[in-house]
């Protein structure tokens, strides 16, 4: 077992190491094993040193101010309902945000299942968000606050 790995290292090495444990493993005549080894020590005494690099100076661009990126998707700042609006406490919000804060209730007011973490337990004001629900599965808080957010065109 120990010669596989030992003829599988040879194969993975430096062209000049490889030759020679390739003629060291081989059952051919030593000659042609000689002429191997010549011909990948040569190969590798052709190479030239590598020089070394200094970095180039880069260009200087005239100073352009940044434009602010806007955001767009569930990152954009839309209009919500007045029952979204009351919960959050703005009229307009994010969906990121709006996760994040109703997630923050939760978990500051222990409404999780503790036998099954997926489920919430609706309080009066999480109520008024879910559709009057006594229970939502994590995944359904995204469909669910969809139905807050105000369509814009």
């Amino acid at each position: 077992m120990s010669r596989v790995f030992v003829r599988f290292r040879a194969l993975l090495a430096s062209p000049a190491a490889a030759s020679t444990a390739a003629a060291k493993f081989s059952t051919s005549s030593s000659a042609s094993t000689a002429t191997a080894a010549k011909s990948a020590t040569s190969k590798a005494a052709k190479k030239a040193p590598k020089k070394p690099t200094t970095p180039k100076p880069k260009a200087e661009k005239p100073a352009t101010p940044r434009t602010t990126i806007r955001p767009s998707g569930i990152f954009k700042v839309t209009p919500v309902s007045p029952a979204l609006g009351r919960f959050l406490g703005a009229q307009q919000a994010s969906r990121t945000d709006a996760v994040k804060q109703i997630w923050n209730y939760i978990k500051s007011n222990n409404l999780q299942n503790p036998e099954n973490k997926r489920e919430i337990f609706c309080d009066e004001k999480l109520k008024t968000i879910f559709d009057g629900k006594e229970k939502v599965g994590f995944l359904e808080i995204g469909k669910m606050l969809s139905l807050h957010f105000v369509k814009s065109s």
